[in-house]
């Protein structure tokens, strides 16, 4: 069930992407305009919110999108807001925290809620490998509402 869920988020995923493209080349086609410059020049901010507690997602999907998203400059701030049962997946998960230290490495920024991090015990741990602890919730509704992108996973 796992697998057949990762597989319909990954083809929506490529067919947003197929989408996207063939958008592009609509307006290229009706602007005369190039389409990527546009994209290129209109960067703005990425929340990904990870909340799964499924290691294939973390490491198929939340890290690679993550860690590509910033280092590609797809979007000029980028943070990874760990929420729920990836709190503990992260805390326990010696590959994921090697993976973590990538997304340092770029510059995304990292971050998990408090509150359900000490509901697994892990606020320490998170704490100790870099990622800022906090109750999320109202950062969560103001990075809404002035405009980030909010990508849940």
């Amino acid at each position: 069930m796992k697998r057949f869920a990762i597989t319909i988020i990954i083809a929506n995923l490529l067919l947003s992407g197929l989408l996207l493209g063939q958008n592009l080349k609509n307006v290229e086609q009706s602007t005369g305009k190039d389409s990527t410059k546009a994209i290129s020049t209109n960067k703005q901010q990425q929340l990904i919110l990870w909340t799964s507690g499924d290691r294939e997602v973390a490491l198929k999907m939340v890290f690679m999108y993550t860690y590509y998203c910033k280092k590609n400059s797809w979007m000029d701030n980028v943070r990874l807001l760990v929420w729920g049962p990836s709190s503990k997946l992260l805390a326990e998960d010696t590959m994921l925290q090697r993976k973590l230290e990538d997304l340092k490495q770029v510059g995304v920024e990292l971050y998990a809620c408090k509150a359900c991090a000490d509901l697994y015990g892990v606020s320490d741990k998170l704490t100790q490998l870099g990622v800022t602890v906090i109750y999320a919730g109202e950062m969560l509704a103001e990075l809404q509402k002035s405009g980030w992108h909010v990508l849940s996973l």
